[in-house]
């Protein structure tokens, strides 16, 4: 289990749909999920939490049905704070290779956000409250994942997509000794392979 962190707009969701593609992973993105029900619609736009209860029993789900399924998992965007992570550290720490965290300039981001036109996107405060958040919590979740040794690595977000897929591919064979590229055209498929998605 890989766990992909980022700010909005860093490319979790392009990336992680990709890997789960060429390595034949289940990619669970915490934020489409939420997305898919319309329960959580005020709280997003206003660049607000889920309660971390709703968000473990979720994802906890979701990942009990990949792993029954027999897909190792590409984790977007969870665990998001300190109680999530304690969870996933309680619950699963010998299932969890390791976590990646694409690194990308703000001003970038701003732009691929716009881009993409999601309604939680549109409102720059909304924006800079979700990467405030982002920031405070990666401030705690770090010292957790670090102190159950799960390895750590940074990698920079910028440059074409498929740049970026390279280098996540080459970390993802560090991190997990089972990741095996499958025989598909990454390209070809459903995968938006544009930051703009």
């Amino acid at each position: 289990m890989i766990i992909l962190f980022g700010l909005a707009g860093s490319g979790k969701g392009t990336q992680g749909r990709a890997l789960a593609e060429i390595f034949g992973w289940r990619w669970l993105s915490v934020g489409e999920a939420i997305r898919q029900t319309n329960e959580y619609d005020d709280i997003i736009n206003q660049g607000n939490m889920i309660p971390d209860a709703d968000v473990i029993k979720m994802m906890g789900k979701q990942i009990a049905k990949a792993e029954a399924e027999g897909f190792d998992v590409i984790l977007d965007g969870y665990p998001r704070d300190a109680v999530q992570t304690k969870w996933l550290l309680d619950n699963m720490p010998e299932k969890l290779d390791g976590a990646i965290i694409l690194e990308v300039p703000k001003e970038e981001l701003l732009e691929r956000l716009a881009l993409r036109g999601r309604d939680d996107d549109k409102e720059r405060a909304s924006i800079e409250r979700r990467f405030a958040i982002y920031e405070q919590n990666i401030s705690s979740i770090l010292p957790l994942l670090e102190n159950a040794n799960i390895p750590i690595k940074r990698i920079n977000g910028v440059g074409k997509v498929e740049e970026v897929t390279d280098r996540l591919i080459g970390v993802t064979k560090e991190l997990n000794a089972n990741a095996t590229e499958q025989e598909s055209d990454v390209n070809g498929g459903e995968i938006e392979r544009s930051y703009g998605e």
